[in-house]
Formats: structure tokens, C-alpha cells, sequence
């Protein structure tokens, strides 16, 4: 059945798509996989990190927790990282139903605080990982991947929906 709540929507697709390219990059070799490019973190490796670490610092903020150590900086396996997406999602979208959206959170960082509302966070937290999927994109095409994973929202409704 076709979904409406844009919230639903947001955490759904971005669930899906971030496991599409986890997927894609599980068939690549590990030299491919760390391969360094000029865009985004530097390589699909790093880029997927990064994906995962921000979504666990934003579901953190929004369940109200101390901000856990940052994933970046540690190579995993594409098991392990499959497996940490698995919770991560998870847990954002536990934290994202446990208060209103209209409910503000402060985000510190560099001794700053900055207030921001969870609708923004949440979406935020998508678009932002949209944006490094993109970035994964242009990586999987240098490597010659073809097809390459689907990855829009569009694209999510008709293989998920069958429209």
C-alpha cells in the first residue's frame, strides 16, 4: 500500500536506499570498495560510514543521549556495516516517533549550541544521506558498475509499491 506521511516516507526510503547501496558495494572487491576518489569522504568505504555515523549522532540527539563515539576513522566489513545499519535504522526511527516533531533538540558541537526542531533533524538526516548516496553513485560508475542501484524516492515507491 502506498504511503503518505512524509515522515514514514523519509525514514522508509532512506532505510531502503542506504541498504541498496550496501548491497551493491557487498558485490564490489575490497580494492574497489576503498578505492580513493576526488568527492565526498574519499571512497565508498568511508562514504557509507559516514551515511551510518550520521545517523546515529542525530538518533542519539534525538533519543536524548550522550553522543556515542563516531564510526569514522575504523574500517568494517560490509557485514559489519550492514549490521550497524540495521540498528542504526532502527533506532532513528524509534527516536523519531518518541516526541513530537515539533519538538526542539540542541545540537552542540565546537562549544556551539544550536536549537533545531526533530522534523528538521529527521529530515536533515535524509536529505544528508541522499547526498553522500549521490556522491556513491558517481563512485559506482567510475568503477564501471552497471545498472546502478535505484536509489530515488520515485524509484522506491514503484519497486516497493509495484506503481
Amino acid at each position: 500500500m502506498a504511503q503518505s506521511d512524509p515522515l514514514d516516507i523519509l525514514l522508509a526510503h532512506d532505510r531502503w536506499a542506504t541498504r541498496r547501496m550496501l548491497e551493491v558495494c557487498g558485490k564490489l572487491t575490497p580494492e574497489q570498495f576503498h578505492r580513493r576518489f576526488e568527492m565526498g569522504p574519499g571512497s565508498l568505504h568511508d562514504a557509507m560510514t559516514h551515511i551510518l555515523a550520521a545517523m546515529r549522532v542525530w538518533a542519539d540527539l534525538l533519543a536524548g543521549r550522550e553522543q556515542r563515539e563516531r564510526l569514522e576513522g575504523t574500517t568494517r566489513s560490509i557485514e559489519d556495516l550492514r549490521r550497524l545499519h540495521d540498528q542504526i535504522a532502527d533506532d532513528l526511527a524509534a527516536s523519531a516517533r518518541a516526541y513530537p516533531l515539533e519538538g526542539t533538540v540542541v545540537r552542540v558541537r565546537g562549544g556551539q549550541s544550536f536549537p533545531i526542531t526533530r522534523g528538521a533533524v529527521l529530515t536533515h538526516v535524509a536529505t544528508h544521506g541522499m547526498h553522500h548516496r549521490a556522491q556513491c553513485l558517481n563512485m559506482l560508475r567510475q568503477l564501471g558498475v552497471s545498472p546502478l542501484p535505484p536509489s530515488s524516492v520515485v524509484e522506491w515507491t514503484r519497486i516497493v509499491d509495484g506503481g
